[in-house]
């Protein structure tokens, strides 16, 4: 045990470093996620997009990680492989991925040719961005066992909470600077919108470059530490440990409100900008801001909750006033005549306290539902089911604003009512509080610890 005592994890620069080296690894990560979303409105103008085409891209993130299972291997290679050759490969993922998707969407001319019915660039965009996707996801939960690996016993959830706030930094900076960064670099034709995509893939490459400074800190680690509770635990793993996790009832409890709740926001956030223009009047140049705001109030708000948790738990009950949080906002969303500019931001400022309240908590609290040589599968199971909301939700709206949502005035001009996507979002959310209570109740039978303190 002394070389457990002596270890840099015990160092408080030594771990803090390594959180925001691999933090801003997930930072450029999240950038490139979402920075398509605030263009709708001007893919639908400048390169002949429509709602499904939307859809159809934004579905694809998820594609590789349902359909061919790449999520769960991920997780299985990150308990056999370990850390470092999961997070590399992760990362280089992201780049190829980010680079296709900025070939199709800077190829306007591939719109003239059609891949099973599909507009060219929209399918080879989509293609990209499910390449974006495995890396992403599979970086996600790497960098959430790094955490674990570091701050166990200490102040994991803090530590849980300014990684994400880091990455809402990346949502926040492409909801509120792509839109002007295309207006930078316009043309005669308008704005050029794979300037951007550029911009994303740069700050990717940095992400992965540092990455690769993490492993020297991480090789460094595990030949510090030779007590297997902390070193040899991702060799320990066997494949009937996956039959463990799928019978344990708290994980798929946690795994449902996951995906309850992150399709009640990620899809949200794709579609958030053009529900500005459509309903609230909003300037489409202007229209990623609102939704921008949701992002910056994690950054500050969700270490915040995670220092409550860690010193105070009650980490089920925060997870309860989360998913309330989020029925509010989509509720008022959803009323047609409430329709002011000053309430959409003064909902996008509860919802970002919502995202900030559900994740502060319930990340941790995977880490006490399951042993740790058993983590980076069990999140790559929890993500696989996430991918499954993220990518068949906003395919689903897209269908039902083109279908069913979709007017066009006599010049032309085509505007979609939210209402019904929006009382979509709200049932979501109820059944998310439904989850977290009887996560509440479970934790209470099995004795989790999710509504104690993690710090000693």
């Amino acid at each position: 045990m002394t070389k457990i005592q002596t270890s840099i994890r015990n160092s408080t620069p030594a771990r803090w470093t390594a959180l925001c080296i691999v933090s801003f690894t997930m930072m450029a990560g999240y950038f490139f996620t979402d920075v398509m979303s605030p263009m709708k409105t001007l893919l639908e103008s400048q390169m002949g997009w429509d709602s499904s085409d939307y859809g159809f891209f934004s579905s694809g993130y998820g594609w590789f990680n349902v359909f061919f299972l790449m999520l769960i291997f991920g997780g299985l290679i990150l308990d056999k492989m370990g850390i470092r050759f999961t997070g590399m490969t992760s990362a280089i993922l992201m780049v190829v991925g980010a680079s296709i998707k900025y070939y199709a969407i800077a190829t306007p001319a591939l719109s003239e040719i059609f891949i099973v019915g599909i507009k060219g660039q929209v399918m080879i965009a989509s293609l990209g961005f499910a390449i974006f996707g495995v890396g992403c996801e599979v970086s996600g939960i790497t960098v959430s066992k790094i955490i674990v690996k570091w701050f166990k016993g200490k102040e994991m959830a803090t530590a849980m909470g300014i990684q994400v706030a880091l990455a809402r930094i990346g949502t926040a900076l492409a909801l509120a600077f792509t839109v002007p960064v295309a207006n930078l670099f316009k043309s005669e034709s308008g704005p050029n919108l794979s300037a951007p995509l550029l911009l994303g893939a740069v700050a990717l490459c940095a992400g992965m470059i540092a990455y690769f400074i993490y492993t020297f800190m991480d090789k460094k680690l595990d030949q510090e530490i030779s007590d297997t509770t902390v070193c040899d635990q991702e060799e320990s793993f066997r494949l009937a440990d996956v039959k463990m996790i799928l019978t344990n009832k708290g994980f798929w409890l946690i795994a449902l409100l996951c995906v309850l709740f992150y399709s009640c926001v990620f899809p949200f956030l794709k579609y958030a900008a053009d529900l500005m223009v459509n309903k609230f009047n909003v300037d489409p140049e202007l229209a990623g801001t609102i939704p921008s705001l949701l992002p910056f109030g994690t950054i500050l708000l969700t270490p915040v909750f995670g220092g409550i948790y860690d010193k105070k738990g009650k980490g089920a009950t925060i997870m309860i006033v989360g998913a309330f949080l989020l029925l509010l906002v989509h509720v008022i969303f959803s009323i047609p005549f409430l329709d002011n500019w000053i309430l959409a931001v003064v909902l996008m400022i509860v919802l970002g306290i919502a995202f900030s309240l559900v994740p502060s908590a319930m990340w941790p609290s995977v880490a006490k539902i399951i042993p740790e040589k058993q983590l980076g599968t069990a999140y790559a199971l929890i993500f696989y089911i996430q991918n499954i909301g993220l990518m068949g939700v906003p395919f689903l709206i897209g269908k039902v604003l083109e279908n069913f949502c979709k007017t066009t005035s006599a010049d032309g001009a085509i505007s979609y009512d939210y209402t019904m996507v929006m009382m979509m979002f709200s049932v979501l959310a109820v059944l998310s509080i439904i989850v977290a209570y009887a996560l509440k109740r479970e934790d209470k039978k099995k004795g989790y610890g999710l509504e104690q303190k993690n710090v000693a």
